[in-house]
């Protein structure tokens, strides 16, 4: 297991601070297979940018600029290549290898000398499109006091596919279990989740599930028996897709380019998102503007979108 983390070389904010971010952007996309033989999962287009520009953009957006960037030896290299340091964006942004897919849990352990605040983790091929419920967990992420781990639930029509969540009034879990066969929900764990500064400390514990991986279910339900366990459910206005197979891959960009076409909404516009959320400012924007050839296509988009004065906040 490496631990070795490659900085960012951008000056500390004047802004608040935050929790950090963990974009985990590895395993080897088999359900992919054959495009994932010869290109990292991470770098397939959805609608017209990468894969990985979806969960950075939604850390963005979440006010975290602090983010770890965990992939294969094969694949970092070109992400790192994609996304640099961070500091045209504002971004602090750096990377670590995951030397096997060891589960999603083991993210923490590599991460080990990367957390040092609570952290949000988010999986590299979940594309969200939040909405009510973003100021909510915005508030989260600016908290200073972070006692519980929070996971983030939908409503879906095959909840036996996932980890199912019961909770109580207050939004607590109470129960969590991982692809039923029978389930008593059809709310389900997504992936994106919080956790407190004792996560690493936590993951720890866990011992590999029958498939030889750490397991997130596993990590969760940790929490879940000390009564630390919270959910926030996302609305009906709010849409989530895991693009890990070629139809969620098409159904991503269709309902990305709607975002766009529609409703201006700059889901993974991460020049304009860092626009908006003060990381850069309009002169910057433009720099970034001005090193892509006229005519590109997301060069115009990203020029419509910052043009539009009532964007989202």
């Amino acid at each position: 297991m490496s631990r070795r983390i490659y900085p960012a070389i951008l000056i500390l904010s004047t802004h608040n601070k935050s929790m950090k971010g963990i974009v985990l952007a590895g395993g080897s996309g088999t359900r992919l297979y054959p495009i994932t033989k010869g290109v990292s999962k991470q770098l397939l287009p959805i609608f017209d940018k990468p894969m990985i520009y979806y969960p950075l953009s939604t850390l963005m957006d979440l006010g975290i600029r602090e983010v770890l960037i965990i992939s294969t030896m094969r694949d970092l290299p070109n992400i790192k290549m994609l996304l640099g340091d961070g500091s045209r964006l504002g971004m602090q942004l750096s990377y670590c290898v995951q030397e096997k897919p060891n589960g999603i849990a083991e993210c923490f352990l590599i991460a080990d000398d990367f957390i040092d605040e609570p952290v949000v983790l988010i999986l590299g091929d979940n594309i969200f499109v939040l909405s009510d419920e973003l100021s909510q967990l915005r508030h989260l992420t600016q908290s200073e006091n972070i006692d519980k781990a929070q996971i983030l639930l939908c409503s879906v029509k095959d909840p036996e596919r996932f980890g199912v969540a019961d909770c109580n009034e207050d939004g607590d879990v109470v129960r969590l279990i991982e692809k039923p066969k029978i389930p008593t929900s059809n709310l389900v764990s997504v992936g994106l989740y919080f956790y407190p500064l004792d996560v690493v400390e936590k993951t720890k514990k866990l011992m590999p599930s029958s498939r030889g991986e750490l397991e997130i279910t596993d990590l969760n339900n940790l929490y879940l028996k000390e009564g630390r366990l919270h959910a926030v459910q996302m609305n009906d206005k709010s849409r989530w897709l895991d693009a890990g197979t070629p139809d969620s891959l098409l159904e991503s960009s269709v309902m990305i380019e709607q975002e766009y076409r529609e409703h201006k909404n700059p889901v993974g516009y991460i020049e304009v998102l860092a626009l908006r959320r003060g990381l850069i400012n309009e002169e910057q924007f433009e720099s970034i503007l001005q090193k892509m050839k006229v005519g590109i296509p997301y060069r115009e988009h990203l020029r419509s979108l910052a043009a539009i004065s009532n964007m989202r906040d």
